[in-house]
């Protein structure tokens, strides 16, 4: 693995850096959607600023985990998207097959998505599987897929987004 001292040394300017970084961070349980402790984020400013200094295209990959071992809507992370100039090279889909398999192997049951209906369903996203569920988004772009066979037989509610995505 090359440091940042590699990297720097070799020359950035113009190249795609991936960083993989630890950005889960507790939030102020008395004030939703509020970091309490933003060490983590700090931490790697340095590292961020160094490479866009230096001229890199900086791209930060992070994974926000199960609070207690239970998941939690208010920790989704959206949206998935790609820069214009990469797409059409199958760089979103191989990302959103990567994630579905994860979340296949984590045990996770079932995934929705708002999105393009003429994109999703070829991952096997469906807006009959998310019909149960009430969302604040047009019906045609709210879709659901099951992860485990069955797992969204006689489930039904309402889907409730956290305050950051101001819905």
């Amino acid at each position: 693995m090359k440091t940042l001292d590699d990297l720097l040394g070799e020359g950035v300017t113009g190249r795609r850096v991936l960083v993989r970084a630890d950005l889960n961070v507790p939030f102020d349980k008395s004030q939703p959607g509020v970091i309490s402790d933003d060490g983590r984020i700090r931490a790697v400013l340095p590292t961020l600023i160094a490479l866009r200094d230096a001229g890199a295209r900086v791209i930060v990959m992070s994974h926000l985990g199960r609070p207690k071992g239970e998941p939690d809507p208010k920790y989704t992370l959206a949206p998935v998207a790609v820069l214009p100039e990469h797409q059409r090279r199958g760089v979103g889909g191989r990302l959103i097959r990567y994630g579905l398999e994860l979340l296949r192997a984590r045990g996770e049951k079932i995934t929705l998505v708002v999105g393009h209906p003429d994109y999703y369903p070829r991952f096997g996203f469906s807006t009959q599987k998310a019909r149960s569920l009430e969302s604040p988004f047009p019906a045609e772009a709210f879709m659901a897929i099951e992860l485990s066979a069955g797992a969204l037989d006689g489930v039904q509610g309402s889907v409730v987004y956290p305050a950051a995505f101001g819905i």
